[in-house]
């Protein structure tokens, strides 16, 4: 069996596309020159897992645009159903031949590559112990961070058997939800720190773009893979900027499937 990362083609798969409820195009939104969509993959691409990163869009014609930028910028793209994402990865993993997959979403243009290799290597070294591996399960590391890996095997067996919209939807819950049927491992954050619920480095609002577009001024021209810790050390000199958009910490989707999801408690979301 294969067994470590230079036999594996391990497949990261960003999901991206135009529309949202909430902040519309916010994967399009201007970030140093360049689009949102672009500092994220930069930031994947950085990572020493970073040789093949697939920007997996929408079929929508609206969604066009991220296919004219990953053209553009050279990258690798897929472009599948819009709503069911599980769908989506699998065949995009399919696509491209991945024997591992890492899940990604695009709204983390703040995701540390050194965080994304620790949860790959993890899974690697433990290839035979687990189906699944993630930093989320539980989340300790500041909401923004998300890192999911799965072989492609059990990728199929999801895409097979969820039946649940918000498994569907959401890709990767029919596998993290039922430990009795997959093996689960997690990363934690190693200091013992548990940041998840207070600090929030990922987009859903126009606060969120303004708190993250703060960062990326203060530190990208100086280090423009700037790390977690970087950001960690800005927002203690300058608190003002945390503040932007505090009153998100904690929120995320959980907090609709609360009462669906079996292995996340109340304490893990937060209703606005």
């Amino acid at each position: 069996m294969l067994n470590n990362s230079d036999e594996l083609n391990i497949v990261i798969i960003i999901q991206a596309r135009t529309a949202s409820s909430r902040l519309p195009d916010k994967t399009l939104l201007p970030l140093c020159g360049k689009e949102l969509l672009v500092r994220m993959v930069e930031r994947v691409i950085a990572s020493d897992f970073g040789k093949n990163v697939v920007v997996a869009t929408t079929v929508n014609k609206k969604d066009d645009i991220i296919e004219n930028i990953c053209r553009r910028e050279n990258y690798k793209y897929f472009r599948g159903d819009e709503n069911d994402l599980l769908d989506r990865h699998f065949h995009a993993a399919l696509h491209y031949n991945a024997d591992v997959v890492v899940k990604i979403p695009s709204d983390c243009p703040l995701i540390d590559p050194e965080i994304i290799n620790k949860v790959i290597k993890y899974f690697v070294d433990n290839f035979n112990k687990y189906d699944f591996v993630s930093n989320l399960h539980p989340q300790t590391y500041p909401d923004g961070n998300d890192v999911e890996v799965f072989r492609f095997d059990v990728l199929e067996t999801a895409w097979r058997k969820a039946k649940a919209h918000f498994q569907r939807e959401h890709t990767t819950p029919y596998l993290w939800d039922n430990p009795e049927k997959f093996r689960i491992g997690n990363v934690e954050w190693e200091t013992g720190l548990n940041y998840s619920m207070s600090h929030r480095f990922t987009i859903d609002y126009p606060e969120d773009y303004d708190f993250i577009k703060a960062i990326y001024d203060e530190l990208y021209s100086e280090k423009n893979i700037f790390g977690l810790n970087d950001i960690l050390k800005l927002l203690d000199e300058k608190p003002e900027i945390k503040k932007i958009n505090k009153k998100y910490a904690g929120v995320n989707w959980y907090r609709n499937y609360i009462n669906d999801l079996k292995t996340v408690t109340s304490n893990e979301t937060k209703i606005i």
